[in-house]
């Protein structure tokens, strides 16, 4: 059982897992899923906290927006307009990003209490979303895992059934600072990743995906992230059924080094140049695993549709080491 770490204003209760294993420690809440804090070693032996997070369940009740550390669903990203189609029926969903639907609208994933059990090495959170949740159709049965691997890596793992077709689309919104304080514009990053896809400004995908050969999205050779970035993209690998290595990030400073591998075909890179009060912009860099914003809007994309029958598995694990 997790430690009590705090109550909701109705009086639910919020648990927090700890999870410790190769000199790495996370800690999970049931609320919203929300990894609070990654305890890494530096390439001297001293662990920091490595994610964005508050003290309290009160500071992620306050703060709703950044999505700090946060399971996202039931659609990750942005889909335009708040509205998409579906044999032959349109959806209207929550408007809650200028004119288009973020994150799972007004309240998504990350603002519910989740069920929550003991794993070998980790916790299962699980939780019904109902038919209309937000205006998505189908009864959708979701849970995610998190374990620490032998080497301290932590695994996400995600499965969803529904009994209605729908679309599903989840991730984790960590923002990752491998300082542990300060800005994160001078990590270095790698994304084996040829291609973007250009959005409007209102951050929707418009047109086919570009190369990112010659610009400032080229990331295939590790270099600064430098900021002004909220852009899908796609990876190269595309779908896999394992977790597939697309992304690494280094910290110069202390030495530590994240990497990601997922079985998702697309990754938002957010510098979070718009993170507010009681972080500074740029504090933060989210990496969100993802399929692509608006592909429900978008047939070309990679599917993000559930039939009944199906079983929705996602998978990503971000590993720690130093050099």
């Amino acid at each position: 059982m997790g430690e009590l770490f705090g109550t909701l204003s109705d009086g639910t209760p919020v648990h927090r897992w700890t999870l410790e294993r190769g000199g790495v420690r996370v800690r999970v809440l049931s609320y919203g899923g929300i990894v609070q804090s990654a305890e890494v070693p530096d390439r001297e032996g001293h662990a920091a906290d490595v994610v964005l997070g508050f003290p309290s369940v009160q500071g992620y009740v306050d703060h709703p927006g950044p999505y700090l550390g946060a399971l996202v669903g039931r659609y990750a990203n942005r889909i335009a307009g708040g509205r998409f189609p579906l044999d032959g029926r349109t959806y209207a969903l929550a408007r809650n990003n200028g004119p288009n639907s973020l994150h799972g609208g007004d309240r998504g994933f990350d603002r519910y209490v989740w069920d929550a059990e003991p794993v070998e090495h980790g916790v299962r959170l699980s939780r019904v979303s109902p038919h209309g949740e937000e205006g998505f159709p189908g009864r959708l049965e979701v849970s995610a895992t998190y374990t620490l691997q032998e080497s301290g890596a932590l695994r996400i793992a995600y499965e969803a059934v529904t009994d209605a077709p729908t679309v599903v689309n989840l991730t984790n919104h960590s923002y990752w600072n491998l300082s542990g304080s300060g800005h994160a514009g001078g990590h270095e990053l790698r994304l084996a990743a040829s291609r973007y896809t250009p959005v409007d400004d209102g951050l929707i995908p418009v047109g086919e995906p570009v190369d990112v050969t010659d610009s400032r999205f080229d990331f295939r050779v590790s270099r600064k992230v430098g900021s002004g970035y909220d852009h899908n993209y796609v990876l190269d690998k595309g779908v896999t059924p394992e977790a597939e290595e697309v992304a690494e990030l280094y910290d110069p400073a202390s030495g530590r080094v994240l990497t990601v591998a997922t079985t998702e075909p697309g990754l938002q890179l957010y510098t979070a140049d718009h993170l507010g009060a009681p972080f500074t912009p740029g504090e933060g860099i989210a990496l969100e695993t993802q399929h692509f914003p608006d592909s429900p809007n978008r047939p070309d994309f990679p599917t993000t549709r559930l039939e009944p029958g199906e079983v929705y598995r996602s998978a990503t694990v971000y590993g720690f080491g130093t050099r």
